[in-house]
């Protein structure tokens, strides 16, 4: 269908002014600026008077457990809760069960995303000790990158060879993206507070994770990525970055598509902090550990000086009783959040600065990642879009969850804006809390 998306404000390129969108065949065909309308054969009207219309989020860090782990989440599911937060277009880690660590088993996701997925994807190879050979197979043209864990998470892919990373950082053919904490750090510090615990000196609650999992292993890890990239020239992205400390590592003096080294966080890095274990205990544990105020705070004015490049949100779900049965020792690290991260970046950045949040969201993780036609409301572009309206509060709650888990950290919070219209590819595939899933997403290519 074609649609002209009538006197909407748009959020693009650092502007903000009132236009109406004509999207036919796919694309955006036309961009009319102010109130003055063209005649535009046979397209269906959608008046976006007072409703802002921004760039499809690109949601570059998300694990939607397909395959192997489909309890907790799928393609189908995790893309439509996707869609309905705004987000077009996704990038699915490897720790699956396969992992996805060769070729055929990363062509067998791109194909399950062909049947099932209502956004855009792309999926990362996983990087092991062993599977240099399948790396350096990768088409950067039709991957997104490849996926580094240096500290285990779920799935632990650690790669802990001196040597391999050496030749990874020499040889990737197309962007690292990494999971930076020092392991031995992390196993130390388990092995202490297992010790305290089994003693009675410390609770095994949710609030000792950022005591094992602390800042010292972020930098140290952070650390040796950065400097392995520098040496070797490789193209590496930092994800999830927690901490103060690991901001000294990027830097802000050169535009974005001429850094080699780049950073990303999350927005439950802006959001919480320490202080919220208390309330919303294993509900927030997630690798890295969520830290402290300062660190918040400092991540907060990163994102404004350009130390931070891109938003990710390493939507990570798991069933209720594989987050909050047990102990601090038992409990899975990850939570959904694909589906409201607009909803917080909002709340965390006011209305007049919504040009910086579409940039960090939309257009950043386009240039980062060459993406071919994406992330920004130009002619000619594929019309990923969503329309936004910033006139109304709603309670985010575990009802409203479309993630197959069923419960989201962000519960009981206001969120001051909603999406209401989602097109991917030109087509409307959410309107107004309703579905239309006759249309699957595309994968996504590189300009490189």
């Amino acid at each position: 269908m074609n649609y002209l998306i009538k006197n909407a404000t748009l959020v693009n390129e650092g502007q903000t002014f009132v236009a109406s969108v004509f999207v036919s065949d796919g694309k955006i065909a036309k961009i009319v600026r102010g109130n003055e309308i063209a005649d535009f054969v046979s397209a269906t009207i959608i008046d976006a008077t007072g409703k802002y219309l921004i760039p499809g989020i690109i949601d570059e860090h998300v694990h939607f457990r397909e395959p192997g782990l489909t309890h907790k989440a799928d393609i189908y599911t995790e893309s439509r809760a996707a869609v309905a937060g705004g987000v077009t277009s996704f990038m699915d880690m490897p720790n699956t069960n396969p992992q996805t660590t060769t070729q055929e088993l990363l062509q067998q996701k791109f194909d399950l995303a062909a049947e099932k997925s209502l956004a855009n994807y792309s999926f990362y190879l996983g990087a092991t000790n062993d599977n240099l050979a399948e790396v350096g197979k990768t088409d950067p043209k039709r991957v997104c990158g490849i996926k580094l864990f240096m500290g285990s998470s779920t799935g632990n892919m650690l790669v802990d060879k001196n040597e391999v990373l050496a030749r990874l950082f020499r040889e990737s053919p197309c962007l690292i993206a990494a999971h930076c904490e020092d392991e031995q750090t992390i196993h130390e510090n388990t092995v202490r507070c297992k010790d305290l615990a089994a003693k009675g000196e410390v609770i095994a609650d949710a609030s000792i994770h950022p005591f094992v999992r602390t800042m010292e292993a972020c930098y140290k890890s952070s650390f040796k990525a950065v400097d392995m990239a520098d040496h070797f020239g490789a193209r590496l992205h930092v994800l999830h970055i927690s901490t103060q400390k690991e901001l000294s590592l990027f830097r802000n003096d050169i535009p974005l598509k001429d850094k080699k080294i780049t950073a990303e966080t999350c927005p439950h890095y802006l959001w919480f902090d320490n202080h919220d274990y208390e309330a919303k205990s294993f509900a927030i544990k997630c690798n890295p550990a969520i830290k402290s105020h300062r660190d918040k705070e400092a991540l907060l004015q990163a994102l404004r000086d350009g130390l931070i490049d891109t938003i990710g949100t390493d939507h990570a779900p798991h069933l209720k009783e594989e987050k909050f049965t047990g102990d601090y020792f038992t409990s899975k690290s990850g939570f959904p959040s694909i589906q409201h991260s607009l909803d917080i970046m909002v709340n965390l950045i006011e209305k007049e600065r919504l040009p910086l949040l579409v940039q960090l969201m939309c257009h950043n993780p386009a240039i980062l990642y060459q993406i071919d036609r994406r992330g920004f409301i130009r002619e000619g572009f594929y019309a990923d879009l969503a329309l936004v309206d910033m006139n109304v509060s709603h309670v985010i709650s575990d009802k409203e969850e479309y993630s197959k888990c069923g419960w989201t950290p962000y519960d009981g919070i206001t969120s001051h804006c909603r999406v209401t219209h989602t097109f991917v590819n030109g087509n409307l595939v959410f309107e107004n809390g309703l579905f239309h899933e006759e249309d699957k997403g595309m994968r996504l290519c590189f300009d490189r």
